[in-house]
């Protein structure tokens, strides 16, 4: 890493302490990932700011804060060995999980976008992280229950399929809405018998497609 990019991370991971992120193991994950190697080479001088970054197909790469604030909710009820990503994307968010957690199973609907992210797992020496292209509303019941879900679209609605792939005591964070300007991050905590659901705050991501 060049001091460049050494110094563009640090105040990254400054800005976010000022922004209410506590948990350590998170900002490090953040401090220690390339996040210039998920952009298109045109924006990586952009590619420590604190803001969303498009990434082509109409997709972004989320906000550094958005990353950090539900990984840290996510990872909030203690370690998780088995975690299920939708919405790869760039494969920002699934590096940062990788780098925290177990196993990370992710699903991408848009082909070319999971091949370029499994390249840079590659190209970083990520070996914990199992993807498939395939419609994220189905999530990946082969592999479930998991200990942790994290959704990066945004349904209209709770989507019933994940609620099923959540086991005993798992977390999920998602946001639920159905516009951009209308939805809001939830928490979701399986009990033996129910769901517990918390909303931790407004936010603005791309819909969930397959509804």
């Amino acid at each position: 890493m060049t001091s460049r990019r050494a110094r563009e991370r640090e105040r990254l991971v400054q800005r976010l302490r000022e922004e209410g992120i506590r948990d350590p193991a998170v900002l490090k994950a953040i401090q220690e990932t390339p996040r210039h190697i998920f952009v298109d080479e045109a924006l990586s001088s952009r590619a420590y700011e604190d803001t969303a970054l498009p990434i082509g197909f109409r997709q972004t790469i989320s906000q550094p804060y958005i990353v950090a604030r539900m990984t840290e909710a996510l990872l909030a009820g203690g370690p998780l060995q088995k975690v299920l990503e939708v919405g790869t994307g760039s494969g920002y968010q699934t590096a940062i999980l990788a780098g925290l957690t177990g196993l990370v199973y992710t699903v991408e609907r848009i082909k070319p976008l999971l091949t370029q992210a499994q390249a840079r797992f590659n190209y970083l020496g990520i070996t914990n992280i199992r993807a498939k292209c395939a419609d994220g509303l189905w999530g990946w019941p082969a592999y479930g229950p998991y200990q942790g879900i994290l959704v990066a679209a945004a349904p209209m609605e709770m989507p019933q399929s994940f609620l099923k792939q959540l086991a005993v005591g798992g977390r999920m964070v998602i946001p639920v809405g159905a516009s951009s300007s209308a939805q809001s991050l939830m928490v979701v905590t399986r009990t033996a018998d129910d769901f517990e659901m918390k909303t931790l705050e407004r936010v603005s991501f791309v819909p969930l497609v397959g509804e």
